[in-house]
């Protein structure tokens, strides 16, 4: 399956990955437009009509002997896309495990367990606060898949070029962070110091007279 993802994002296959690209794209887009039920239900239509017409042509013309037979969504049909018992475990501990994990997240985050992690997550939501006045979700969505698939690329073509901003880009943020703890720390009352110890009392030994 990542492989798969993979392949669509590179553009190893240029005309599937067009197809999915285009098809995304212009499904969100309707969004806008038509409600999600419409535009799932016109778009499972154009792809019956497709599958239909496809499949009455190949029978049109096994019918006058043109060709041998075979059905044009073959390879599809065949594909194995059923789950095993050990891979629906797999699956299922997997979002369990993401679920647990964006929990505990969260909950350092919200509980202060690192002021700085917290710092910057009430940065983030401040920034999504402006993001969603200007824009919506659905947007937000949109750029996002045509990010996912245009990045990748462009990364392929300008790898090296790209190492090298991304590697500034982490010792400034690296830089800025160091700086950041050490000014939270700086702001931090010293500890309380230890109290001193309190002398043993001393013992008089009384030596008996024989």
């Amino acid at each position: 399956m990542a492989s798969k993802v993979a392949d669509l994002l590179y553009w190893r296959d240029v005309t599937k990955t067009g197809l999915v690209f285009t098809g995304l794209v212009v499904g969100l887009a309707s969004l806008f437009q038509l409600s999600a039920i419409s535009v799932l239900s016109n778009l499972g239509l154009g792809i019956m009509f497709f599958t239909l017409f496809v499949r009455l042509t190949y029978r049109s013309m096994d019918l006058v002997r043109l060709n041998d037979g075979t059905h044009p969504f073959q390879s599809y049909l065949d594909e194995d896309s059923t789950l095993t018992d050990e891979d629906t475990i797999r699956v299922v501990e997997k979002i369990v495990l993401l679920i647990a994990t964006l929990i505990t997240e969260l909950k350092r985050l919200i509980f202060i367990d690192s002021t700085v992690d917290s710092l910057k997550f009430t940065f983030l939501l401040y920034l999504l606060t402006y993001v969603g006045l200007q824009t919506n979700g659905l947007t937000l969505l949109i750029s996002g898949v045509i990010c996912a698939f245009s990045l990748p690329l462009a990364y392929k073509l300008q790898q090296a070029r790209v190492d090298k901003i991304i590697s500034v880009v982490t010792l400034l943020v690296d830089k800025t962070k160091e700086t950041v703890e050490l000014i939270v720390s700086l702001a931090k009352p010293p500890p309380p110091p230890a109290p001193a110890p309190t002398p043993a009392p001393t013992t008089k030994l009384k030596l008996k007279a024989k």
